[in-house]
């Protein structure tokens, strides 16, 4: 992260601690002040929501693209390194297996703890009032929701209109953003038949789509630090205290299951994969963590992950070199398990229940979408949208959690480079027994 990327995401967290401070004083002022409370809450619903709603349907805007350019171009850069044979199968499986683990280990988290459960029925009804009744109507709508069979998944996945998905007319509850990931599957597939000076010019028609969604990502990002304060005191304001003691178990959930992952998940893989010490591992990279946290930033965290391996961790450099760049931008748990968690976060906040069935699809697309992230500050936020829109919940319910983000950030970054390096080791231990 650069230090205007700090800044920024310094002045969000700033905004939100004032927007909650603001909020928390007004309500405790309008108990006796009943008419200062009244003024507050009309102050956020005729200034401070629609700024909050700019800054969030700037970030609407790039889902559909973002989403589409991204998948299909990833699935163009896979088809690259297919023949680099073993060494890519072994890598790919352990990039999904890491993060598919980190997502369930986020879900499974989030449904002991329930921290969005926390508020009372009035509150939640507050709060599907405030947010244009959207998650009223899922629920009208999950409870009239057929059961699942072979052909609503079909429905699911590949609706008879393509483009009526994307912009919401189908009846089904997973309709949005589904059949846009499928669609950007093909779209990749079918381009690695091309030739291959057409197929590079689609990737870079692909890349340049990324490219200016991200750029308008970084647009929305420059009103954050006033959106986010206005954000969360009208919240307050008009729900109460209870949203800031879910959102605090939020973070210290988020928080714990992550460092979970990092030192729980892949010592086990140290141990019995890769067959190391995972204390000694741990201690050889931890310089390589620091730098992680405290930048927030995998790319920049590159090279010093690349120097440790070579000779601290005697892992090979033909190894390191193909694991740990593509790593960078692909094998994303943390952020997989952080996906998985704001969306199901969101839904207790609004009463929207999602069942065993949603939460294993949530996980697969947590994965796909981690992988789709873009590596810029905020770059998770329009994928998360697109997510929650996909399971019927009010997107405009991820201004809850934004100012948060800075911290949990940090320490998703931290676990997305650990992982990096133990999959790493892991490989290259495969890599010297296939030699033996």
């Amino acid at each position: 992260m650069s230090d205007i990327d700090a800044r920024l995401a310094n002045r969000i967290l700033a905004g939100l601690v004032l927007g909650a401070v603001a909020g928390a004083i007004v309500l405790a002022l309008g108990s006796r002040m009943p008419g200062l409370l009244a003024g507050a809450q009309w102050l956020s619903t005729t200034l401070f929501d629609p700024l909050g709603q700019v800054f969030l349907r700037m970030l609407f805007f790039v889902v559909i693209p973002l989403v589409f350019a991204s998948l299909a171009n990833g699935v163009l850069q896979l088809g690259e390194l297919s023949h680099l044979g073993p060494l890519a199968g072994r890598t790919f499986t352990l990039f999904f297996a890491n993060m598919a683990i980190a997502a369930v280990l986020g879900l499974a988290m989030m449904n002991l703890l329930q921290p969005g459960n926390r508020l009372d029925d009035e509150t939640s009804a507050r709060l599907v009032q405030e947010y244009s009744g959207q998650a009223s109507k899922h629920l009208e709508t999950n409870a009239a929701r057929p059961d699942v069979t072979p052909m609503t998944i079909v429905d699911m996945f590949m609706p008879r209109n393509l483009f009526g998905a994307f912009v919401g007319n189908q009846r089904n509850v997973l309709g949005d953003v589904l059949p846009l990931i499928l669609f950007a599957i093909f779209v990749g597939a079918a381009g690695l038949g091309l030739p291959k000076g057409r197929r590079a010019g689609l990737q870079h028609g692909l890349e340049t789509v990324t490219e200016l969604m991200t750029g308008i990502v970084r647009f929305a990002l420059r009103i954050a630090p006033y959106a986010v304060p206005a954000m969360i005191f009208s919240v307050i304001v008009k729900v109460g205290f209870d949203i800031l003691v879910a959102l605090g178990l939020f973070v210290a959930g988020c928080m714990f299951v992550l460092l979970l992952h990092l030192f729980g998940t892949m010592s086990i893989w140290l141990r019995f994969l890769a067959g190391r010490s995972p204390r000694q591992f741990f201690r050889d990279i931890r310089e390589v963590l620091v730098t992680a946290f405290s930048t927030s930033s995998s790319s920049a965290t590159l090279p010093a992950a690349l120097a440790v391996s070579r000779d601290r961790l005697g892992i090979s450099p033909s190894t390191s070199g193909f694991v740990l760049p593509l790593g960078t931008t692909m094998n994303m748990s943390g952020t997989a398990l952080y996906e998985g968690c704001v969306v199901l976060f969101i839904a207790q906040v609004f009463g929207v229940h999602l069942d065993l069935a949603q939460q294993a699809t949530l996980v697969l697309l947590s994965v796909m979408s981690a992988v789709a992230v873009a590596a810029i500050p905020g770059g998770s936020l329009p994928l998360i949208a697109g997510l929650l829109v996909a399971f019927g919940i009010p997107p405009e319910g991820i201004g809850i959690i934004l100012g948060v983000d800075r911290l949990l950030d940090m320490t998703r970054t931290m676990v997305n480079v650990g992982a990096d390096l133990v999959t790493t080791a892991v490989v290259d231990r495969a890599a010297v027994a296939a030699r033996a």
